[in-house]
């Protein structure tokens, strides 16, 4: 066996563009061989993977995969545009990461996570099988998140919205697991989809947020109407910190479906409890938006074609 040497990783890296563990373990595989090695990384689609690097992939779909309505993975896999996100081979992949995700444990180590063997394949690793990925649909794709959650005495439901543009996991504590209780738990989570609550009830939210909160809304106040006392601005500021709460607590909000106009989350699932003879409680939800946080690159069509033909 050839020993392996920080310079030939180096300048197999300068060939190829692969990742510095990559290329030591193609150089391995093929004894120190660097014409073997370049092939070997092509192979497995690494070598290609690398000239995609540096582009930013923001398109791409949320997938939510769940299992008996007890264990849920929600996961955002990225594309480049939005006609590979809706091509059928790169939407059965997602559904492949989220039949690893979903038994995997290291949703808070992505490095770890991309180490493991796939289970599609294990032959290869998530990042090798990702990789492979690449080099069949030609543009750069990304693994960015996922969650997992599991409900020892309740349940899970998903919500997908746009196609996998957003997606929902919402998990409940409940005696009575039928189609009506997942039914309005899955209404829930098309509110969580659409009107994007921050927090779940009051209890989540944090003291510091309420202390600067009530700062900010105390000096407007106090611009607003100069010269009133305290009792007033006080009541002014916390009029407009419970009405701010009723939009960023889910339970608070108002029920999109209600018909009233005025049925809030919490009463709707009291009345639904009432119906099935059990108490419906909101433990968690997770929500996905593609893209969210990420900054999108803005290409000149012309610069690319004249990029890509050396022009």
């Amino acid at each position: 066996m050839a020993a392996i040497s920080a310079k030939m990783v180096k300048d197999l890296r300068e060939v190829t563009g692969a990742g510095m563990m990559d290329c030591k373990k193609a150089l391995t595989a093929t004894d120190g061989d660097m014409d073997k090695a370049v092939e070997f990384l092509r192979e497995k689609g690494l070598a290609a993977a690398a000239k995609k690097a540096g582009r930013i992939a923001t398109e791409g779909i949320v997938y939510a995969l769940v299992e008996d309505d007890k264990k849920a993975t929600l996961v955002e896999v990225n594309s480049e545009t939005d006609f590979v996100a809706k091509n059928a081979d790169f939407q059965a992949y997602v559904a492949e990461v989220a039949a690893q995700t979903i038994h995997s444990e290291n949703e808070a180590n992505m490095d770890a996570f991309l180490a493991e063997s796939w289970n599609a394949d294990p032959t290869m690793t998530v990042a090798e099988a990702l990789s492979a990925k690449v080099a069949i649909i030609g543009e750069k794709l990304s693994i960015r998140r996922f969650v997992n959650m599991t409900a020892e005495d309740g349940c899970v439901v998903s919500y997908i919205h746009g196609g996998g543009r957003i997606g929902v996991l919402l998990q409940a504590k409940t005696d009575v697991v039928n189609e009506e209780v997942k039914e309005a738990l899955k209404n829930i989570a098309m509110q969580v989809a659409a009107l994007k609550p921050m927090y779940l009830n009051r209890s989540e939210v944090s003291q510091e947020w309420l202390e600067k909160e009530k700062e900010i809304l105390t000096v407007a106040a106090k611009n607003e109407k100069p010269g009133a006392n305290d009792k007033i601005i006080s009541g002014m500021v916390m009029g407009r910190i419970n009405k701010e709460l009723k939009d960023f607590c889910l339970v608070d909000q108002v029920y999109v479906k209600a018909e009233d106009g005025k049925q809030t989350v919490d009463k709707y699932l009291a009345q639904v409890s009432k119906a099935v003879g059990t108490k419906i409680t909101l433990t968690k939800f997770v929500r996905f938006e593609t893209g969210e946080g990420m900054e999108k690159k803005e290409e000149n069509f012309a610069e690319e074609v004249a990029k890509q033909m050396g022009m």
